[in-house]
């Protein structure tokens, strides 16, 4: 039974009075008492009725909320905890609560499997210590995609923070084009994965675009407190990215209407699973669907089409077509020789 806002606070408003044994307790005392804390903390002053109070005692006597609460009734007029040792706050909490918190210290612990949950390492240790002693440890029923592997997981969080304090980073950074690496200054805006890799969106000093970074290449980085930081003064990034695949994109890149055919033993995977936000069903018969989507053509778009073969075809614009006919026709040609 889950209890609302206002229900707990009324709870909390009875339970200082009950643990106040200084005094004795009227109904109409808890009644006036808890007016005031619902006044006190919501602005509510139309007041509390008998009934609702004395359904509350109840529910705190009872085991629906975990609290059992031991309140008694003395002289048939003052109300009062039985042990002066008990409160609601220190009660411990139901198997239904223990068992959500086990499923949650599981998915907690699928996620401590990246480098950059190690900062949580001893608190899911404590939770899994302390809620192994409510009861048996329960399976693993939830496994999330990871790669312990992946280079420049550690960035995250030091990336993150540079980026929460707005510092300016002196990085350096090694492209797979170049031979050796290269440091600079770069503005830090953002942290974007794709695919179980990581991005960081900057900019460099000294240059206006935008520019993506794969976390993998980072070599090294530091903060530089002194260095003025240049905040990023676009438009924001869930629009940014809106109209993209992958985090592949220039500032002057927009969107552009994609229309593709995908053959009928594929069409479910693409109708329950759209390769884009934008996605449009324009035509569906006994062969397959054509669908729409307004994307930037970028290698990660091409990527996707590809990774379909030949269930899927590319029917416009020209000029997609026309990448995707020659990379087929490249891969063709490995086998040929």
């Amino acid at each position: 039974m889950a209890a609302n806002k206002l229900a707990l606070i009324r709870y909390r408003a009875i339970d200082e009075c009950l643990k106040n044994r200084f005094r004795k307790w009227t109904l109409d005392d808890l009644i006036i008492k808890v007016g005031e804390r619902l006044y006190e903390y919501e602005g509510i002053h139309t007041g509390i009725s008998r009934r609702t109070i004395q359904a509350d005692i109840q529910l705190m006597r009872s085991n629906k909320l975990g609290y059992n609460a031991p309140i008694v009734v003395r002289d048939k007029k003052y109300y009062a905890y039985d042990d002066p040792a008990y409160s609601i706050t220190k009660a411990p909490i139901n198997n239904a609560d223990i068992g959500k918190l086990k499923q949650a210290v599981s998915i907690l612990k699928q996620l401590n499997g990246f480098t950059y949950f190690d900062e949580m390492s001893d608190m899911i240790a404590r939770l899994e210590n302390n809620l192994s002693k409510a009861g048996s440890t329960p399976a693993n029923y939830i496994q999330f995609e990871n790669n312990s592997m992946l280079k420049g997981l550690e960035h995250i969080m030091p990336l993150y923070e540079a980026i929460a304090a707005k510092r300016a980073l002196l990085l350096e950074y090694k492209s797979f084009k170049v031979a050796t690496a290269r440091q600079q200054i770069y503005y830090p805006y953002l942290l974007k994965e794709y695919r179980n890799r990581w991005f960081l969106i900057c900019r460099a000093k000294k240059q206006n675009p935008l520019i993506t970074l794969a976390l993998d290449r980072i070599v090294s980085f530091q903060e530089l407190p002194k260095e003025p930081f240049i905040p990023y003064e676009g438009v924001d990034f869930e629009r940014y990215f809106s109209d993209l695949l992958g985090v592949t994109k220039t500032e002057k890149d927009r969107g552009n209407k994609v229309i593709l055919f995908v053959n009928k033993p594929n069409a479910p995977y693409v109708l329950t699973k759209p390769l884009h936000a934008s996605q449009q069903v324009m035509k569906e018969d006994e062969n397959g669907i054509i669908i729409r989507i307004d994307v930037v053509l970028n290698f990660e778009l091409e990527r996707e089409i590809l990774g379909f073969g030949e269930n899927i075809k590319v029917l416009a614009p020209k000029i997609l077509a026309t990448h995707i006919k020659r990379r087929i026709k490249q891969s063709l040609d490995h086998y040929m020789e």
